[in-house]
Formats: C-alpha cells, sequence, structure tokens
C-alpha cells in the first residue's frame, strides 16, 4: 500500500533504531540481573559492528554468517577480559570495564585496514524490519526462558547476596561470566544489525557516552523486567524526537525527564512488580492472619 511505503520510508530509520537500541538495553539488563555494574556493551557493540562490517565489505561474506561472527566475536573476547576482571564489583567493575572500553576505541583508531580514526564507510544497508524484530524477538524469547530456569535463580541469588549464594553452593564466577558473555553476544548482534544500515560506523561511536546511554536504557524503562529495557529503548529513541519542537531547550527537557524518573520511580517506569502482588490476607476467629 502506497500510504505503508511512505510510512516506511519516512521512519524506518526511527524504528530500526528502537529496535537496536531496545536490544542494547536488554544486553546491559541481564548483565545487571547478575549484580554486574558493567559499562563494556558500547565496546562490545563497536566489536561486533566492526567485525560484521569488515566480513562483508573486506571478504564478502553472506549477511547471516556475519552475525553468527558478530555475535561469537564479543563473546570471545567477554571470556578473555571476564575471567579477571569479574573479581571486582560495584563501582570497580565499572571502571575496569570502561578503561576497557577507551583501549579498544584507541586500538581501533590505530587500525589502518578497518578505517583507523576515519572510520569504515559505504557499508551496505543491508538490515531490514525482519532482522531486527527476529533477532528482538529471538532475545526476548531467551532471555524469558533464562530467567524461568535455575540460571536465572541463581542470577538472582547472586544479585541479592553474593556471598549467601557462594554458601548455598552456587559456583558465583561461572554465572557471572555466563550473564557477562551472553550480553557481549547480544550488544554484538545489535552492533552489527546497526552497521549495516547507518552505512558508516566509527570508534566515536561507542565511547563512554554510549555506555551511559546504554545503562541509561535499561535503568529509566526498569531493568528488573524484559518489557522494561524494551520500553526504555523505546521512549530514549523517541524523546528526542518528539520534543525537536523545544529547539535548544530539548537536551534541557530530555534531562528533566530523566531526573524525574531516577527520583519518583526508582525502579523504572516497568518495574513488574504488579506480576507478583501478593494474595490478600484474610484473618479467623483469633485474629490470626493466613494468606
Amino acid at each position: 500500500m502506497e500510504w505503508l511505503d511512505t510510512f516506511w520510508s519516512t521512519y524506518n530509520t526511527l524504528i530500526l533504531s528502537i529496535g537496536i537500541n531496545s536490544l542494547l538495553a536488554l544486553s546491559i539488563a541481564l548483565t545487571l540481573s547478575c549484580g554486574l555494574l558493567s559499562l563494556a556493551n558500547a565496546a562490545f557493540m563497536g566489536i561486533g559492528a566492526y567485525t560484521a562490517a569488515t566480513l562483508t565489505m573486506q571478504f564478502q561474506w553472506p549477511f547471516e554468517l556475519t552475525l553468527i561472527m558478530s555475535i561469537l566475536t564479543p563473546v570471545i573476547v567477554a571470556l578473555i577480559i571476564g575471567i579477571p576482571t569479574l573479581r571486582l564489583s560495584g563501582v570497580y567493575l565499572a571502571m575496569a570495564t570502561l578503561g576497557f572500553g577507551e583501549v579498544l576505541r584507541v586500538v581501533i583508531m590505530n587500525i589502518e585496514f578497518i578505517g583507523g580514526p576515519m572510520g569504515l564507510n559505504g557499508i551496505p544497508n543491508i538490515t531490514t524490519f525482519w532482522h531486527v524484530f527476529i533477532a528482538l524477538g529471538g532475545v526476548v524469547y531467551l532471555l524469558w526462558r533464562l530467567r524461568a530456569s535455575k540460571v536465572g535463580r541463581a542470577f538472582e541469588a547472586i544479585r541479592a547476596d553474593e556471598v549467601a549464594a557462594t554458601l548455598m553452593g552456587i559456583p558465583v564466577m561461572q554465572f557471572k561470566l555466563l550473564a557477562f558473555t551472553l550480553g557481549a553476544g547480544i550488544a554484538g548482534l545489535a552492533g552489527a544489525l546497526n552497521a549495516h544500515f547507518t552505512y558508516t560506523i566509527g570508534p566515536n561511536s561507542y565511547a563512554f557516552e554510549n555506555a551511559v546511554e546504554i545503562l541509561t536504557m535499561a535503568v529509566f524503562g526498569g531493568a528488573n523486567s524484559l518489557l522494561g529495557p524494551i520500553l526504555g529503548g523505546t521512549l530514549l529513541t523517541l524523546l528526542p524526537e518528539l520534543l525537536r519542537g523545544f529547539k535548544e531547550y530539548r537536551l534541557a527537557v530530555n534531562g528533566l525527564v530523566l531526573i524525574f524518573v531516577v527520583l519518583y520511580l526508582p525502579n523504572g517506569l516497568w518495574s513488574g512488580q504488579f506480576l507478583r502482588m501478593k494474595k490478600p490476607s484474610r484473618q479467623n476467629k483469633d485474629g490470626q492472619q493466613h494468606v
């Protein structure tokens, strides 16, 4: 239909950006579910983007194979750096992963084979709505099954109290590494899809600001649920477009919205708490409560 073609040609970039940002928010929500405050997901996104773009442009690999490699490559890197760094926690882990991202950015800037500081331009426009839709649906299904499994319950136990989880016999380090690598793979997939519809990528596209933005999307929507990161990625992608009428005040209004959510909705816009409502209690004749 003509109106649908017109709509897609006008908003296709925005729609694809929503899907990719939702993938990125889910990737960091997965690491947060295991109590890991990591800022490396922007770097993993860059690894996936450069891997896919290089294989497509330099070696003419099929797009499906490049997507697989864009998942495997950051997973391997996450395994290598995760073994020493995941012994840290809290702000120390955030600093270590942030340092990894900055080191990776400098390394990419000095490799001429992949464009150096100028990045890669003229990447084939292959990503379609169906690629993003299938990727997002597959990731949501995977994480939904993961949350309902023993692995998901182990993640929750580690996030609640790492020492208690260790005493219960849970191999904490192994589960942390699993969450870290899975999050890296999802971020790499998002990077590959993004590279093949933006035509160009560069080392500064995966810097500190991007790492914070990914974290903000997950926290804004609600990192404790599956729908929360998708909601956060969607709204924070749409918000700059919706605030175009404010012109020079757009960034200020954007910041005020984020501050309001952090202050009054600390669990995010969609915490999923209503899914775990307790049954109303009733009292017997002695005044004792029964659930």
